[in-house]
């Protein structure tokens, strides 16, 4: 069961986030990760920062919430997005126990969680994250498009 959320407020705070990712010559992928109403970890991507290929913004993300709180499982966690995460990123929600997935727009290129691959409620993997999409959709788009220009 996805816990009560403010889907709109956290991914505002996605969007935030994927603004400062552009700003700093990243693309606008950006996370949130939010327990019982509670903010614990936010992240871009860093990939072009770090020269790292998996500094993906859900990764930043996690690692953040995994210290803040403290456990390598985030069973109350509901991470926030401003695209459908990859499949690297998805398969670190379903090993981190992450409870649901928020996210904006589609990944049409390499998208997990139903886009391209159903990887994050696979029948055949022991582990599920509950998905939720098209929240803030329109100004996540607009982000992207402005972003790509």
């Amino acid at each position: 069961m996805i816990r009560t959320v403010n889907y709109e407020l956290y991914m505002g705070e996605a969007l935030a986030e994927a603004k400062a990712a552009v700003a700093r010559g990243e693309r606008p992928h950006a996370a949130v990760a939010v327990v019982d109403e509670a903010m614990v970890a936010r992240g871009h991507n860093r990939v072009n920062e770090t020269g790292d290929p998996t500094a993906h913004a859900v990764m930043v993300a996690l690692r953040e919430a995994a210290r803040r709180v403290g456990a390598d499982r985030l069973r109350d966690v509901t991470m926030f997005c401003t695209m459908e995460p990859c499949p690297m990123c998805v398969g670190a929600l379903l090993a981190s126990d992450v409870e649901a997935l928020v996210y904006a727009i589609p990944n049409r290129t390499d998208g997990a969680a139903g886009t391209i691959l159903q990887l994050a409620e696979h029948p055949a993997l022991r582990r599920r994250v509950k998905v939720v999409s098209g929240i803030r959709r329109d100004e996540v788009e607009e982000l992207y498009a402005a972003a790509a220009r």
